[in-house]
């Protein structure tokens, strides 16, 4: 990825499309204004996706990178780059949750050993937030993969419905009809946790 985008990287005008194309043209500057107009809602989904502050920072990075090397490859949908960004980051995270499920699996094989823990790390609000977006993916694991997507890019990513249309390749009726079976079970799924946890479903 180009260097480190932020105060001093110019205000470069224009649509996500433009940009995106004057970027593939090589407009380093045109990234850049791409990047900060971006980075923060792809940061979030990112760790709304994972509930890892350091994980979403590298998948943030990783998503960026994807972008830069293929932007001119890439047909941005309304407009906007963040639905293509959402896509790229949310497979980038399956990856990773792939990834880690085999080292949690090589763990468990292993001896235990005595490991004192690090209460410097134990920030209460920051751990009890944690806690709660775990057991809301946890619970969004569970639904099916068609109304897993739609939550993943409207109600975590924070997608319109117009956009994660466009993104899944279905109409946009279908997208809400998605998201309002994914409501439900939800909200049966989260019933019995900190009623905290379930407020935006």
């Amino acid at each position: 990825m180009p260097a480190e985008h932020g105060a001093d990287v110019p205000d470069v005008p224009g649509g996500d499309q433009e940009l995106w194309s004057r970027a593939a043209a090589g407009d380093v500057a045109a990234f850049g204004a791409l990047f900060d107009r971006h980075a923060g809602a792809v940061w979030n989904y990112a760790y709304r996706l994972t509930g890892s502050w350091a994980t979403a920072e590298d998948l943030a990075s990783l998503t960026f990178l994807t972008a830069w090397r293929r932007l001119g490859e890439v047909t941005l949908v309304n407009d906007s780059a963040r639905p293509w960004l959402y896509t790229v980051t949310a497979n980038l995270a399956r990856r990773e949750q792939r990834r880690l499920g085999r080292f949690a699996a090589v763990l468990t094989r292993l001896p235990r050993n005595n490991v004192v823990r690090d209460h410097a790390e134990d920030v209460a609000g920051q751990i009890d937030a944690d806690r709660q977006l775990k057991v809301v993916l946890n619970a969004v694991a569970k639904l099916r993969r068609a109304e897993r997507r739609a939550v993943e890019l409207c109600l975590l990513g924070g997608l319109s419905t117009a956009e994660a249309s466009a993104v899944l390749g279905i109409a946009e009726p279908s997208v809400r009809a998605r998201i309002s079976r994914a409501r439900g079970r939800l909200r049966e799924l989260l019933r019995d946790t900190d009623a905290r946890v379930g407020e935006e479903f």
